[in-house]
Formats: structure tokens, C-alpha cells, sequence
């Protein structure tokens, strides 16, 4: 049973592919959604292709999921999700013996053949990953002996905590070199858990930094998840000068949570370093909002990942920004951005990146026209009440005169 669920667009892609492997799956009257499950290696081979849409965590957590039984299943996505890399996974799940056919350029759409014997191994992660990490675990549950990963930096670690939940051995052991391995046991006994699940820090930061660079702004935010791999852009905000404080704090279902009470700040620029960066990898958008906003520059370190989320956001930051009148300098993987007064303008590309949308829609806020992005619509996949939201907290979230416009002042 699960409660508070996000019913984004990503999530109910993904839950319809579950149910077409063959999970039994309904939301009842009050929004509480019940789950029966198939038990580890109980999925059949779906009748029709799984289209994971634009959920990037959900086709590669779902590869994982699937890669260790034998089922074959066609994975699909839109332009968005097609163009998106899927190299990172498909090459530690093929050393477990996992095929894929059909899979040009290691990318949407492929077919999977899942192995029948899948094979144990001990993996280490090339670049910092979470879904990686998650798909190599969830592929492990239905292989005999321990399947392990080895992370050189911290990320995200959800999977490892809902798995020991579910009553999963999962071990985390620190390595002389400063790495950790992350192991789990084949052929666990899961057990039917009932989940709350907490507010997304990822969409939370949002409606967080627009209440910090509105003048005269307060606004509280409730039950937000405060994993610590999860706080970076928490972290930068309050050395940034952010008044953000943390109030009511508590676990629920394993995680740290919290109500964050947010108001409006005068912000200055500083270093994020890239070590910093798993921690805040999808919230780098809106922190370059923050930083044009704040005083002085702002150096955000090591965004070389950004290059491969649903679009390539260091770019596509890069340009909404220099749309908006925001000084701004990419080197390398570095993003320098300068803070002042903000222009606004657009139409701001957004390359069917919801966050991209988000990021520049709350920039609006502080600019001196408004700013208007090219499309809004793919906004749904994660935060389908965003601008009802917003524009409950007063901010003036309009549909352009141009079908796919929005603006935002």
C-alpha cells in the first residue's frame, strides 16, 4: 500500500509497465495506492512494447528489474527519452547475461532477453550513477549468490533503503580507497510493506527558491525528504545566505524528514564544489535561478552529468540564461554565473525538459518582464500541480497567445 504517491506522468508509465509484467495494480477513492506483487523472478513477457515515456529513473530501473528473468520485452520512450544514453546500464547487465536485441546505438527503443541463470557480479561504477546502481541491485534479487557495487562517490541511496524494508539484505561496506560497496543477496523473502512517501526534494526546490528571491516571500514546505544524498542544493542554498530553516524533524519509512520554512534572502555567490554534485544532480537548473539572483558569482563545479539528462541541461541552462539577460560563462564542465538584475524575455528553449521549464518559469519571478518558455506541457511527467501550485503561493503562471507558451512574472 502506498500513500502520497507523486501520480506524475513518469510514475504512472512506470506503473503501467509493472502491470504489464504482471503485477496487479489500482488507486483507490482516497488516492492510496495498492500493490500485489509477483514475488523476485515472477514477471511474464509483456504482450505489447513497455513505453516508459520521458522517465528516464523508470526504463533503467526497470531494465534492472527485469534483466535477471527470463521474459523478452520491447522498452519504448518519447524523442526525449530516445536520445538519452543507455550504455551505462546495459553494460553491467550484459556481464550478468542479460541480451538485448534491436538496441542501436544503446539506445530507445531495444528488446530485452532476460537471463535464465543470471550471474553474480562485482561491478564498479565508471561514473557516479544511482539508476546504474539501482538497476545492477534490482537485478541481483534474482541471482543466486551477492551481486556488488562498488561507488567511488556517494549517490543517491532510495533503492538500498526500500530494499532492506522489504526485508532484502543489502549491505553497505566503506573500502580502504574511500569507496564503498553496496551488496545484496539473491533470492530474498520480500514482504508487502505499507510506504508513505515524503516530498521530493527535487520538486520542492522549486517553490524553495522562488520564496527566496521574492521580496517580502515566505513560504513553508512540508514533510520534505532530507536524505543525506539527497541535500546538496539545501546545503548551497543556506551558505548562499538562503534562510531556510529546518524545523519538525523525524524518519518516516526509513528516510529523514522534515518541514522547511523558507523566506526571502539576500544571496551571495560561492563554490559548489563538484564533489557535491550526486547530491544535486537534477537540481543544478534552479540553482543557476538562485544564482542570478544572488550577488557575485556563483561557480558550480563538475556538471559533465547534466550532458545526459533529458536534454543537455549545462546547454540548455546556458542559453535560457543568456535569453534572460544573466551573465554567465560555461568552461568545460563548469558553470559561472554572475548575479544581478534580471531581464527576463524568452521564449526559453526547454528541449521537452520539464525541469528546464520549471527553472526558468520560477526565474520570471525575479526578472524585470517575465519570462516565457517554449513549452510547459512536459512539466506533468514530475510535477503535474506545478503551476497550480505557484500560482496558489501568488505568482502569475499564464498560457501565451503560441499554443505551447508559457510565462511566468
Amino acid at each position: 500500500m502506498i500513500e502520497g504517491l507523486l501520480e506524475g506522468e513518469d510514475v504512472i508509465a512506470t506503473a503501467q509497465a509493472l502491470k504489464a509484467l504482471g503485477a496487479t495494480i489500482n488507486r483507490d477513492a482516497n488516492g492510496i495506492w495498492h500493490v500485489h506483487g509477483v514475488g523476485v523472478g515472477g514477471f511474464r513477457s509483456p504482450d505489447a512494447p513497455l513505453d516508459f515515456g520521458n522517465s528516464g529513473t523508470g526504463v533503467r530501473l526497470m531494465m534492472g528489474a527485469m534483466a535477471s528473468q527470463p521474459i523478452t520485452a520491447e522498452l519504448t520512450g518519447d524523442a526525449s527519452l530516445s536520445k538519452r544514453p543507455m550504455g551505462r546500464v546495459l553494460t553491467p547487465l550484459r556481464l550478468m547475461g542479460t541480451t538485448w536485441i534491436e538496441a542501436e546505438d544503446e539506445r530507445l527503443p531495444l528488446t530485452l532477453k532476460g537471463a535464465r541463470d543470471a550471474l553474480p557480479l562485482r561491478y564498479e561504477l565508471p561514473v557516479a550513477s544511482a539508476q546504474v546502481k539501482s538497476a545492477i541491485l534490482l537485478a541481483g534479487l534474482n541471482t543466486a549468490g551477492v551481486t556488488i557495487v562498488v561507488e567511488y562517490a556517494a549517490t543517491r541511496d532510495h533503492t538500498e533503503r526500500m530494499l532492506r524494508a522489504f526485508g532484502a539484505v543489502v549491505e553497505t561496506t566503506p573500502l580502504d580507497d574511500g569507496s564503498h560497496e553496496v551488496s545484496v543477496q539473491g533470492y530474498p523473502e520480500l514482504e508487502a510493506q505499507k510506504v508513505t512517501v515524503p516530498a521530493d526534494p527535487s520538486s520542492a526546490a522549486f517553490p524553495l527558491v522562488a520564496a527566496l528571491i521574492t521580496p517580502d516571500a515566505e513560504v513553508t514546505l512540508n514533510d520534505v525528504m532530507l536524505n543525506e544524498t539527497r541535500c546538496g542544493l539545501i546545503t548551497t542554498l543556506q551558505e548562499m545566505g538562503g534562510r531556510i530553516e529546518i524545523t519538525n524533524k523525524r524518519r518516516s519509512g526509513g528516510e529523514d524528514v522534515a518541514d522547511l520554512k523558507v523566506r526571502s534572502s539576500a544571496l551571495h555567490g560561492v563554490e559548489v564544489p563538484a564533489g557535491r554534485a550526486p547530491s544535486m544532480i537534477d537540481e543544478y537548473p534552479v540553482l543557476a535561478v538562485a544564482a542570478a539572483c544572488a550577488e557575485g558569482e556563483t561557480y558550480m563545479r563538475g556538471l559533465s552529468e547534466l550532458r545526459v539528462k533529458e536534454s543537455d541541461r549545462l546547454a540548455a541552462v546556458a542559453a535560457g540564461l543568456a535569453v534572460c539577460g544573466v551573465a554567465h560563462v560555461v568552461a568545460g564542465d563548469d558553470l559561472i554565473v554572475t548575479g544581478g538584475p534580471v531581464a527576463g524575455g524568452g521564449p526559453v528553449k526547454t528541449h521537452m525538459d520539464h525541469r528546464i521549464a520549471m527553472a526558468f518559469l520560477v526565474l520570471g519571478l525575479a526578472s524585470d518582464t517575465g519570462v516565457t518558455v517554449d513549452d510547459g506541457a512536459m512539466i506533468a511527467t514530475s510535477f503535474p500541480s506545478f503551476q497550480a501550485m505557484m500560482q496558489d503561493l501568488g505568482c502569475d503562471i499564464t498560457q501565451a497567445q503560441e499554443p505551447q507558451h508559457d510565462h511566468c512574472h
